[in-house]
């Protein structure tokens, strides 16, 4: 297959480095918050991140589409084999809360597969890269998953959606699951960044659901492109539409499917 143009790694690069930059300076400048939901909250920051990206594609790719957190409309229809899938600001709630846990997150998918992607993050100037075939990166030196291969010396990270309120009981379940049988099990508020520190041998293992494309698809790339690997929760091949993916070093990816297939099974016996 050939590789995908270089122009688009430097634009992905472009994107978020100047996400970033926006970011951390309306951090000191002050900014103005909304909610979309009740937990979920949206700011000027992902809007003015997102509209940066949205210009700059659209003079350098024209033909191209775009799905992004903010300003896509829903049903939108795809009208080209290249669509840049972006999240201005992944991390919004830490972010107007004043954790520096956050970034930008961009993917150039080419026929519906994600072929090159770019996650920033500002307050630790680390940007993560990948193109496919090519390998993952870390600020330009090279990334690879970690060599645990017990569940039980693995440290995991998960996350919860925006309606956690709709799903308490079942989240916590799943989480209960992985806290008894790893060493432990982190939240951070960020699935881009979950993804690429899989990828950077910081987390062993990701899981999560109710997840969009945007917030995985740049990550999810990293994560493999690192040596790792990226499925469903069920095990299915990965696919960012369906809202649900496990991630890890590849050697304890077995065992993760395990647990949650464990936690399923004893749902539907609860309730047969």
């Amino acid at each position: 297959m050939t590789p995908p143009d270089p122009v688009f790694l430097a634009t992905a690069v472009e994107i978020v480095l100047q996400a970033g930059e926006i970011q951390m300076a309306r951090r000191a400048s002050g900014f103005h918050v909304e909610k979309k939901g009740t937990i979920d909250l949206v700011t000027e920051v992902d809007l003015e991140c997102e509209r940066v990206c949205r210009a700059v594609i659209a003079e350098r790719f024209p033909a191209h589409d775009i799905l992004a957190e903010e300003l896509s409309r829903p049903g939108e229809a795809a009208s080209s084999r290249y669509r840049w899938v972006f999240d201005p600001l992944d991390g919004t709630t830490n972010y107007a809360h004043g954790l520096p846990i956050f970034c930008a997150s961009l993917a150039l998918e080419i026929d519906g597969r994600a072929e090159v992607g770019a996650v920033y993050d500002p307050s630790r100037r680390e940007l993560f890269t990948a193109e496919r075939g090519a390998g993952a990166f870390l600020n330009g030196a090279p990334l690879r998953v970690s060599a645990t291969g017990a569940l039980l010396d693995s440290l995991l990270v998960t996350g919860f959606p925006y309606d956690v309120h709709k799903h308490t009981a079942d989240l916590l379940e799943m989480f209960g699951a992985f806290l008894g049988t790893a060493r432990a099990v982190r939240r951070l508020g960020s699935a881009a960044l979950d993804l690429c520190y899989v990828a950077a041998g910081r987390f062993e293992g990701f899981w999560e659901q109710h997840l969009h494309p945007w917030d995985v698809a740049a990550g999810a790339l990293i994560a493999a492109e690192a040596g790792g690997r990226v499925t469903g929760m069920d095990g299915s091949p990965f696919d960012p539409a369906a809202a649900h993916l496990v991630a890890s070093n590849g050697h304890i990816h077995d065992a993760m499917i395990d647990v949650i297939r464990g936690v399923r099974e004893r749902r539907r016996n609860r309730t047969n």
